[in-house]
């Protein structure tokens, strides 16, 4: 059984999320870290749980979730994975930055492209990879089948789904990727979004305007 903690970090309030299993290795998964006390934190919550980080692994490349992925790196030595469609947005998230009054020294080397990859290891620990491109290209979900929980990133939150104007966004792809590869995973997949409270797909099927609206015909998507 895997653990997910999640810690809020930044002005975006960006969840950085800690998976980790009973060996325990750990990813960090959006790191967002952006202060020293958040540095701190993260790194407290890593100590404090006896905890091995082995890889640093992002949903996509916006710069709230980026912002301390050269932390990590250089804290525990691991390497930076990201679909390679978003790549762009991480070399030009300085600019992207400073639009958000953000101030990004380091741009983080992407180590290992997750374009065409399956699956993710740590530990005793199997991921899924799935590719749910329409906030951004590159945008994958993780999956732990075995304990029905997704990891969705900016893709769909409680109640809501992520935005669709930013460079590489569209609506379409968003919604062919929420309606034909999440909610088929099942009701009861616990969701772990990238900004927001947890969720379940049984509730986001039942209450999330931008699916019921697809579902009765309002909306075509």
């Amino acid at each position: 059984m895997i653990k997910v903690s999640a810690l809020a970090f930044n002005p975006f309030q960006e969840n950085t999320y800690v998976v980790s299993d009973a060996t325990g290795e750990c990813i960090i998964v959006d790191a967002g870290n952006y202060t020293a006390a958040e540095d701190n934190a993260l790194g407290n919550y890593i100590r404090d749980n006896g905890l091995r980080p082995v890889m640093a692994v992002n949903t996509h490349g916006h710069v709230d979730h980026i912002l301390g992925v050269p932390f990590v790196k250089s804290t525990w030595d691991v390497p930076f994975a990201l679909h390679g469609d978003d790549r762009f947005l991480v070399e030009s998230a300085p600019t992207h930055a400073a639009m958000y009054g953000f101030q990004l020294s380091e741009v983080p080397a992407v180590d290992i492209d997750l374009k065409g990859m399956q699956e993710i290891k740590f530990g005793d620990t199997t991921l899924e990879i799935i590719h749910t491109p329409g906030h951004t290209p590159g945008h994958v979900c993780l999956y732990d089948r075995a304990n029905g929980i997704l990891l969705t990133g900016d893709t769909l939150f409680r109640e809501s789904i992520g935005r669709t104007d930013l460079p590489g966004g569209d609506y379409s792809w968003i919604m062919r990727s929420i309606l034909e590869k999440i909610v088929p995973l099942g009701p009861s997949v616990r969701i772990y979004p990238g900004h927001g409270p947890a969720s379940d797909i049984g509730h986001e099927m039942m209450y999330n305007p931008f699916i019921t609206e697809v579902v009765r015909g309002d909306v075509n998507y």
